[in-house]
């Protein structure tokens, strides 16, 4: 992808199981995104829309750095699905079968698996409140909230909820309730999720500053700490989500998310349209 142009601003969009991405190419410069333009590219009338957007930067101590932003122009610290995408077309790129990268959730890995999926290491779940972070010291195991769910910090902070039905929850109002409830004090992303089989659970999420998604890299990771720590499951399951199946493995080394990836198009956003939003 061409990474400047005099014409506008050159974007990928990408997707990984119809959770799509803006995939903004920043090497060889200063960054460019700010929370207003995130917002206006986001909007699916009147940008490109997108559940997250991903600025590739330069780094010293990896073959490259991501930044990440939410729809709503706000920043997470950790996008899984859009983190796969990425990395596989980095190692396409550069004829590569494994990358590290830097993102403000710590430093992570990726490989391509000879099934063509893309592995990547979302590193240890943070299991301190503090860390993930709440409001108070509570049972993170059982937080003090109705429907008795789970705490699991991904570098973005999850609640996760084992219920019965996971298709008969409705997300438009859950999902804000539990995203701004107090005990987040930079809000949550909620996951409910019915446990389906041994190791098989079907999900369903409400991002934090995008809404209900198709899927969520770093939800199901959260999911399968939590499913695990409840003893519901073991450490490796498939989990169905809206718009298919990811696999999580939870290691010693980390909590390991695969799935596949699609690069849909290139695009240009005009001159005019990116100085109308910085």
């Amino acid at each position: 992808m061409e990474r400047d142009t005099p014409l506008g601003l050159p974007f990928m969009k990408m997707h990984g199981l119809g959770n799509d991405f803006v995939v903004i190419d920043s090497r060889g410069r200063e960054a460019v995104m700010t929370a207003g333009l995130a917002r206006a590219i986001g909007d699916r009338h009147r940008g490109v829309g997108f559940d997250q957007l991903a600025e590739i930067r330069d780094a010293v101590s990896a073959d490259f750095a991501l930044d990440f932003w939410n729809s709503d122009g706000s920043q997470a610290a950790a996008c899984g699905n859009a983190t796969r995408c990425v990395c596989d077309f980095i190692m396409t790129e550069r004829g590569l079968s494994s990358v590290g990268l830097v993102t403000a959730r710590g430093d992570l890995s990726a490989v391509r698996r000879a099934d063509g999926l893309v592995s990547v290491n979302m590193g240890a779940p943070q299991l301190e409140w503090r860390k993930v972070p709440l409001a108070r010291a509570v049972d993170m195991l059982h937080l003090p909230l109705p429907g008795d769910p789970v705490a699991v910090g991904m570098g973005n902070p999850h609640a996760v909820f084992f219920v019965d039905d996971a298709e008969s929850v409705d997300l438009l109002v859950r999902g804000p309730e539990v995203e701004n409830d107090p005990l987040f004090p930079q809000r949550t992303n909620v996951e409910f999720v019915t446990v389906t089989g041994p190791d098989r659970m079907r999900m369903r999420v409400w991002e934090r500053g995008a809404g209900v998604t198709l899927a969520c890299g770093s939800g199901v990771c959260a999911v399968t700490v939590a499913a695990h720590l409840r003893g519901l499951t073991g450490r490796s399951v498939r989990i169905d989500v809206d718009g298919g199946m990811l696999e999580v493995d939870w290691r010693e080394d980390g909590v390991w998310l695969t799935g596949p990836v699609a690069h849909g198009f290139d695009g240009l956003l005009s001159a005019a349209f990116v100085a109308a939003h910085r």
